[in-house]
Order: structure tokens, then sequence, then C-alpha cells
């Protein structure tokens, strides 16, 4: 479990979204962590976390009808948050909820690559893995891209675009679904 969280803390070093909750790097290093767990640690229990290449990239989905631990990360942000962006900050987390599906569906809250390890098809290795299972069962697979660089490489695999997400100062973050082949 930790190795694939710290692979996945270090992917999001970077990320508009990631970095909009935590802006300092303390903060982040800090926080960051707990996050990830709260957020796509259940995949753990479901075993819907993957790793590839001695953990140069993790991706952690969540099945049909298992979410995030809501709970915990909502402690988290309180905690964590200051209190001037908490109401952006939840009302961020509200709107990406009501875009997920309505009808069961896969959700990949979490996916990152190494960054010296980007661009040698890890992603496309984690996607390809639980996508293969989402055409099986035929069952929709959702996500939100918080880096607009990665809308590409989602779409390569048959996510279509939904929409923005934006509140207040956040960065915009992009719903995508893609229906099972």
């Amino acid at each position: 479990m930790a190795p694939a969280i710290d692979v996945v803390v270090s992917a999001f070093s970077a990320d508009p979204a990631a970095r909009w909750l935590y802006p300092d790097q303390h903060q982040y290093l800090e926080n960051f962590p707990e996050f990830v767990r709260a957020f796509g640690g259940k995949a753990f229990e479901q075993g819907t976390a993957y790793y590839v290449d001695g953990y140069s990239g993790a991706a952690f989905w969540l099945p049909p009808g298992v979410h995030s631990d809501e709970e915990s990360l909502a402690e988290l942000l309180r905690r964590t948050i200051s209190e001037r962006d908490r109401e952006d900050v939840f009302a961020f987390f509200e709107q990406m909820d009501s875009c997920h599906p309505s009808e069961p569906h896969w959700y990949l809250p979490l996916i990152g690559v190494d960054p010296t390890r980007q661009g040698k098809g890890y992603g496309s290795a984690l996607l390809k893995h639980a996508l293969a299972a989402c055409d099986r069962d035929k069952k929709l697979a959702y996500l939100e891209s918080s880096n607009p660089k990665n809308i590409p490489l989602y779409e390569r695999h048959g996510f279509e675009w939904l929409g923005t997400i934006q509140v207040g100062s956040s960065p915009p973050i992009f719903p995508m679904l893609r229906k099972p082949r």
C-alpha cells in the first residue's frame, strides 16, 4: 500500500488541483498521502489498486457501489484547509460528486506515474487493465482529469470529455466517461 501511495503523491506533486488544495510543499507532503488514502484507499480493500513495473505507477479503481471514504476526506479537509478556502473546496467536491453517472460504474479517483517515468506507457497499462474488466462486465468507467495534459491519454482509451468543474479559485477539472466496448 505505501509504495503505491508514494508514487501517486509523487505523480501529483505538480498537479493543478492537488496543489490548489495544498499549495505549500510542506503542507502538500504532510497531508496529500492521507488525502490519497481517503479518496482512493478503498481500492486496496477491494483488490482494485494496481501498480506497474515496481511501483513506477499506480491506479486506484473503485468498483460499482464503492465510494471514497467521504467521512475521512471531509475531516481531513476541515482540519487541513484554511477556513477562508473551505467553502470553495467543499463546493468543488460537491460538484465532482454531482457529475458521477447515476448508473453503476467503475470510478478512477487516482492514477499516477512517477514523474521520471512518464511517457513510457505506464498510464496506458494501468488504464487497459481495469478497462478490460469494464468491457467484460459491460460497465461504465468514470474519472475526473485534474490536469488538462492528461485528457488526450484518456481520450485514446475511449473516455469522452463531459464538461468542466470549477469553483471559486479552483483550477478546472474535467469529468470524463467511457462506455463499455
